[in-house]
């Protein structure tokens, strides 16, 4: 059977649980009972060797988890004279307990993440259990007929099937294996190589691994180039199920599942002090990190460079840049250093201006120089959302010749429809299609979907562009009047000094183009000073903005009008001088620069910021149809509405 049908036979399994069991809790039985017989049929060929020597080596007081993985031939064992062929029906439940509980330790974790037993109780209360375990005593998982990649794939397919069935995200626990193929291609292919030599060792690492995909197919592809390429996986995972599967996926591929931690990468970081050849990585698009706030807040303020988020902080509605800034705290500096593929979605590129904490993490990594490329992914690739995704591919050992550089690749047309949507998913990247885009990624050459920049292309300074407050003041307009008594500091003066302002202001002229003398027509009328608060109250209501008023002026220079404020973004390769006397002294003769805005880091004027807006690059410009082609086909409409009202009224 092919993979979706072995998927689709699996799943079936729900068929004996609806009516006692809501949709959402499927996949918690499935999930781990798949997991059982997969596992179940690795350790099959070695199952009677293991149980003769736990038989001959249980009294013996030695460390059987030394000895049994070897008799096994994999990382892990069991010890039980059961089977799921062989539980029985009646003592079903403790005859499967027994069999959980005599896996080797790092086995059985797994179905602690999954709280198998408190499933296994609500099977047998429900008089299911037997039947279940006969089902899939009956499905055969053994490696000869499901490889490794194919049972990831096939989990795959049943946690997305759980998690549209739970209302739930599955994009957040895996990758599609064709973006997962994209994205490894592009981190491995410079290190062809390297990769390809004798006694290779290198490490990947992946913070938010899910099921494992990204590791599973970065070793994949390691080694189908050398297949003695030893490559080593560690991972992190915060959802129990997810992380389950990829514990046991290591455990069944003869790694060490101790690699692979469970919890929240952004705020308990399980391998602080581990660095990785290479890194890869999809965080959930646009979730928040409400939850972890403070601790990853904490790391900010108190390690800064030293901790993982040294650069800034994004907003908490998006999480993706943490990620991104804790993949470069794992990079290494020997070894050819490490190269990071991580997948996020387009808010990342721009979203925040200069100085906030996502443009200051741009900066960062691009005045470090260690963004080799961004690819745009079509949409509709992901399960749970068709948004626009990008891969981001840095290395902190740069090819000389992409050093300073950054290659941008629009792969928005490179997509082949499904034969069959799956949830969000319409559109997959072909190997055909992936190796057009690693082509382009490793010529390194312009081209209408590929453009290469400048690090400094994407940086610009902010300035602040002041114009003079002018002001007309008009002290005997009703509506004005009736607004400045309504004002609640009006309010705080006493009624006496309420009414001698009022007298003074009907003694003045329709209108003033001059701030100073309104005040001292005020003044005079009043016969007596103005304070503060109410010069600042007469101004807030009786002044608005007029061209022909004359310029306000405070301590000799001119007054800004906060109201006319603007700015200006000027390009890092350009003179700040230069490009305020061609964009903005031609249109505004009387405008200015504040200088007081500068940047905290280099000091010169303007606020240093870096976007990379990739549209923008990639813009074609499409003329609009002809007005009479336009007229033609709204006539043949017109007429073919009136051929079906024809029909309908004959």
């Amino acid at each position: 059977m092919n993979l979706q049908n072995q998927a689709n036979f699996i799943w079936s399994v729900a068929d004996l649980l609806r009516g006692d069991f809501k949709r959402s809790d499927f996949g918690r039985i499935i999930l781990p009972f798949t997991l059982l017989r997969r596992l179940e049929c690795v350790l099959e060929p070695t199952r009677e060797a293991v149980l003769k020597r736990y038989d001959e080596l249980k009294e013996s007081g030695l460390d059987l988890d030394a000895i049994l993985p070897k008799v096994a031939g994999q990382r892990f064992y069991n010890v039980s004279r059961y089977t799921l062929a062989n539980v029985g029906e009646t003592e079903t439940r403790a005859n499967l307990e027994d069999y959980i509980a005599r896996f080797s330790s790092n086995a059985r974790a797994c179905f602690d993440y999954f709280n198998f037993t408190t499933w296994l109780d609500r099977l047998a209360e429900a008089n299911l259990l037997y039947l279940v375990v006969q089902r899939f005593a009956g499905i055969d998982l053994h490696p000869d007929v499901v490889s490794n990649h194919e049972m990831g794939l096939i989990f795959e397919e049943l946690i997305r099937r759980f998690a549209e069935s739970a209302n739930d995200t599955a994009g957040e626990y895996f990758t599609p294996r064709d973006v997962v193929r994209l994205a490894t291609t592009l981190v491995f292919a410079p290190d062809h190589e390297v990769l390809t030599g004798e006694g290779v060792i290198r490490t990947i690492y992946d913070p938010c691994c899910g099921t494992g995909g990204f590791l599973a197919s970065g070793i994949e592809q390691v080694h189908e180039w050398n297949d003695k390429a030893r490559i080593v996986p560690y991972g992190q995972e915060l959802n129990p199920e997810s992380y389950a599967i990829a514990m046991a996926d290591m455990l069944v591929k003869g790694y060490d599942p101790k690699n692979i931690k469970f919890g929240n990468t952004l705020s308990d970081d399980q391998l602080p002090l581990e660095r990785f050849n290479y890194c890869l990585a999809n965080p959930p698009f646009g979730v928040d990190w409400k939850k972890v706030q403070k601790a990853v807040t904490d790391e900010h303020q108190i390690k800064g460079f030293d901790g993982r988020f040294g650069p800034g902080l994004p907003r908490v509605s998006d999480g993706s840049l943490l990620f991104l800034m804790h993949l470069i705290s794992k990079r290494r500096f020997e070894d050819g250093g490490t190269r990071i593929g991580i997948v996020l979605n387009g808010s990342p590129l721009f979203t925040g201006g200069a100085g906030s904490g996502e443009s200051e993490i741009r900066r960062w990594i691009l005045e470090n120089d260690w963004l080799e490329a961004i690819v745009a992914l079509p949409t509709d690739l992901f399960y749970n959302t068709g948004i626009a995704t990008y891969i981001w591919i840095l290395s902190n050992h740069k090819d000389p010749r992409r050093k300073g550089k950054v290659q941008l690749i629009n792969a928005t047309e490179l997509w082949t429809p499904m034969r069959k949507s799956l949830g969000s998913k319409r559109r997959y990247i072909s190997d055909e299609q992936i190796a057009i885009i690693a082509r382009q990624f490793a010529d390194f050459e312009e081209s209408e979907t590929s453009k290469i920049f400048n690090t400094t292309d994407f940086g610009y300074r902010r300035i602040t562009v002041e114009r003079p407050l002018q002001l007309a003041f008009h002290p005997r307009d009703e509506l004005r009047l009736e607004a400045l008594q309504a004002d609640k500091v009006w309010g705080k003066l006493d009624e006496e000094r309420q009414q001698a302002l009022l007298n003074a202001l009907e003694q003045l002229e329709e209108k003033y183009l001059s701030r100073d003398q309104f005040f001292k027509a005020v003044t005079a009328a009043l016969g007596g000073k103005l304070a503060a608060p109410e010069k600042k109250l007469l101004q807030k209501h009786l002044g608005e903005h007029d061209p022909e008023a004359e310029y306000c002026k405070a301590k000799g220079a001119f007054e800004p009008n906060p109201d006319l404020r603007d700015y200006e973004n000027v390009p890092l390769s350009e003179s700040v001088a230069d490009y305020f006397a061609r964009e903005v002294v031609p249109h505004v003769p009387d405008a200015w620069i504040d200088e007081s805005k500068r940047d905290p880091k280099d000091g010169a004027v303007g606020i240093v910021g870096y976007e990379i807006n990739f549209n923008r690059y990639f813009y074609k410009y499409v003329p609009p149809r002809p007005l009479e082609e336009i007229d033609a086909e709204l006539r043949q409409v017109e007429r073919e509405i009136q051929d079906l009202l024809r029909e309908v009224t004959e």
